[in-house]
């Protein structure tokens, strides 16, 4: 797994496929996720579609830099946050999304590459929104997937769901393994399947097993506040993805992401959670398709 400096201090593990001489379209992930869950299968059936695919890991997960000297007690972080001490709440947190979308930006330079297609899934979005504001020069064309803007009256968890991301996980690997099977609160109502999801569990375990990451993750989503203003300004092409069956990023989420950015394609998956399950990855490689063509 080959991994690269992309800033003094950060490095970024990654894998391609596909052709480098294709449009290169850099998949980012959501929260506490590692690459492998941009399914290779995914992956590969993307760069069959005449596409460079560039997946990794964010800073805090998988094989990438973990920022341990920085540990977060979330009950500290949270109490701070809801009582309006944003001050001590910024304090216990050594990054923010801008700082992720400077790690992708930092990747697709090492790879020797000025610009890319970017597709985010989650958090993943936010990242990929926050790289087309900051830098549109490099960023071909944005899409946006199961995301929402960071403002709090728009793609909002259903209590259950929360309650799932949040709760505590068990540490040894049968146990975490089996816990992953709560996470069809959120899936496809019609296509969510507990077997996949404990599958990538094990795979994610065995690579990475990383949970102090995630504390970091939702401090910089958190602290990183609204995108309203600057999506209103934002010309790069965007589709936005967002499954109707989603209770982790209500699909309200999506709706005002493609209402913010001009000219904005909203695309709105019925038995969708937030989840892709295999048998929408055709409605999806072709939406994908089309907008980085």
């Amino acid at each position: 797994m080959p991994i690269v400096d992309v800033s003094p201090g950060v490095s970024i593990a990654y894998e391609t496929f596909g052709d480098p001489g294709d449009g290169p379209v850099l998949l980012v992930m959501g929260f506490g996720a590692q690459m492998i869950a941009w399914h290779e299968d995914f992956c590969r059936a993307l760069a069959d579609r005449g596409r460079y695919v560039i997946r990794y890991d964010n800073r805090d997960c998988g094989l990438s830099t973990k920022f341990d000297g920085h540990p977060v007690d979330m009950g500290k972080f949270i109490a701070a946050v809801s009582s309006g001490d944003f001050p001590a709440a910024v304090a216990m947190v050594p990054y923010l999304l801008q700082d992720m979308a400077d790690d992708a930006l930092g990747l697709l330079t090492a790879l020797g590459l000025e610009r890319a297609h970017v597709v985010g899934a989650s958090m993943g979005g936010m990242i990929a929104q926050t790289m087309a504001i900051a830098h549109p020069e490099r960023v071909l064309t944005l899409t946006s997937m199961m995301s929402s803007t960071g403002e709090s009256d728009c793609g909002q968890p259903s209590p259950e769901a929360q309650a799932v991301l949040f709760g505590p996980k068990p540490a040894d690997r049968e146990g975490y393994v089996v816990a992953a099977e709560n996470e069809l609160v959120w899936a496809s109502k019609r296509y969510g399947d507990a077997a996949v999801l404990r599958e990538l569990a094990a795979k994610s375990y065995d690579r990475a097993y990383y949970p102090a990451g995630i504390g970091r993750q939702v401090g910089a989503m958190i602290l990183s506040g609204s995108r309203a203003d600057a999506l209103r300004e934002l010309r790069v092409p965007t589709l936005v993805i967002h499954g109707l069956d989603d209770t982790l990023i209500d699909p309200s989420g999506g709706r005002r992401t493609a209402e913010l950015v001009p000219g904005a394609r909203l695309l709105l998956v019925p038995d969708m959670g937030h989840d892709r399950p295999r048998v929408l990855w055709p409605e999806l490689l072709d939406a994908v398709e089309a907008h980085t063509g």
